[in-house]
């Protein structure tokens, strides 16, 4: 299956001043398999150790010594001759060798020539107290569940994907119930790697749901793994209440809801946990629409995303037929499904979003959105029905800004706002007007 990252890793290989590479994400979302897929197509080796069971390997780092020794060990260990620019060497599941990303600093500056990728969760690699982080020594790339036209891509549907990247209007209007057909398909198989290939070999919806439960039974694992024991349950709790609280017309993060009476304090640990293993993300509110926004967000107000819309469905146990036949993904369910879907598309592509909100006022922008240096006022909604005074009312108060609506509708270009249809809330920003 083809993943966009792919040409960002050959950019990576073929920049001067390459730095080993820190390719993170949670976990399952594919990140060995493109690594493999990756060295064994534009390398002439590939050396690759999974250090949470490669224990020779392990014990190279963790005695150290010159990165020509280092690399002879491992290269015995691989059976595979670590040379430069011809090889390239991985270690997967780093997290279980805190030792082997300190010594990332040690190769970069030592032998700068040998092609280096790291990878592993984002738990694991927030954890290890005492362990030096290879500051200015590498460089970072981040691995998200498969986006929409990934999806496409997995499906068989190049033409699709073509239509969509080049923003060809016309033709994406009349294709718009194959489009809307294949939606419901990916807010049911959402963008797990290992749920896209079972459904994509047609091994049926329920196999497609019991990967997804497990994904999900695994990541309660990792709780209980890495965390300290008596915020497994606290986490838990955080976890458990995503859906709901995105199911609110009002979604802003409320503690009483995951327990009454519970305060900021009783959960900031265990939300601060899930963002750190990369399954949940948080949207802080900003009180006014101006960059940087980092300058307005009020840090008591944010909105809580989990990574993907097919395990939301898999943990709110929505069933194939609402998805996939019934009006109801786009209508009772079309705030908690369709705000998720196109905040996951969107961070994606590393786009950062905020939310606007009014205290005691009805006025909500459900995202705020950078590009190059402007702001893109965006809101969601899950059918035709696009009547809303918020968004209106937010740009006649803000007469710069030109808003932008995901919805059900066709594209079209207004004054004031452009509207797009959800299916196509991956066509790149230049290409909308904006």
């Amino acid at each position: 299956m083809e993943r966009s990252i792919y040409k960002k890793l050959i950019e990576w290989k073929n920049k001067e001043g390459r730095r080993p590479l820190i390719l993170n994400g949670a976990r399952q979302v594919g990140k060995t398999y493109i690594l493999q897929a990756f060295g064994k197509n534009e390398y002439k080796k590939l050396a690759f150790f999974s250090l949470d069971r490669n224990k020779k390997a392990v014990e190279v780092f963790e005695k150290g010594g010159s990165t020509t020794d280092m690399l002879i060990a491992l290269s015995a260990i691989s059976q595979t001759d670590i040379t430069p620019n011809d090889t390239l060497m991985v270690l997967d599941e780093i997290q279980d060798c805190p030792k082997a990303l300190e010594s990332l600093k040690f190769f970069c500056e030592d032998v700068p020539d040998i092609h280096i990728i790291v990878a592993g969760s984002l738990l694991g690699l927030s954890l290890h107290g005492g362990v030096s982080y290879p500051v200015g020594k590498v460089e970072e790339l981040r691995l998200y569940p498969m986006n929409f036209i990934e999806f496409l891509d997995a499906m068989d549907k190049p033409q699709l994907v073509k239509i969509l990247k080049e923003g060809n209007w016309n033709v994406i209007n009349l294709l718009e119930s194959e489009f809307i057909s294949l939606l419901r398909q990916y807010y049911y198989v959402g963008g797990m790697p290992a749920a896209v290939l079972a459904y994509v070999q047609q091994k049926g919806l329920q196999e497609v749901r019991s990967i997804q439960k497990q994904i999900i039974q695994d990541y309660r694992r990792d709780f209980s793994k890495h965390a300290p024991e008596r915020e497994v349950p606290r986490i838990n709790m955080v976890w458990d209440s995503i859906p709901a609280q995105l199911a609110k017309k009002n979604k802003k993060f409320i503690y009483g809801a995951v327990k009454k009476s519970a305060r900021a304090a009783d959960f900031e640990l265990a939300i601060q946990w899930l963002i750190d293993a990369g399954l949940t993300y948080k949207v802080q509110r900003v009180n006014a629409p101006r960059l940087p926004f980092k300058f307005y967000e009020e840090l008591n107000a944010f909105k809580l995303f989990m990574l993907d819309v097919g395990l939301m469905g898999a943990m709110s146990e929505t069933s194939a037929e609402s998805m996939l036949v019934g009006e109801s993904i786009f209508s009772e369910y079309k705030d908690a499904f369709t705000e998720l879907f196109v905040f996951t598309q969107l961070k994606s592509q590393d786009i950062s979003l905020y939310y606007h909100a009014v205290e005691k006022s009805t006025i909500e922008i459900d995202f705020l959105a950078q590009w190059h240096d402007r702001v893109v006022p965006i809101e969601v909604k899950a059918e035709v029905n696009v009547k809303s005074k918020s968004l209106h009312t937010f740009i006649t108060n803000n007469p710069e800004l030109k808003g932008l609506r995901f919805s059900m509708l066709p594209y079209k270009d207004q004054d004031w706002i452009i509207n797009v249809p959800l299916y196509a809330c991956l066509v790149p920003f230049n290409l909308l007007g904006i």
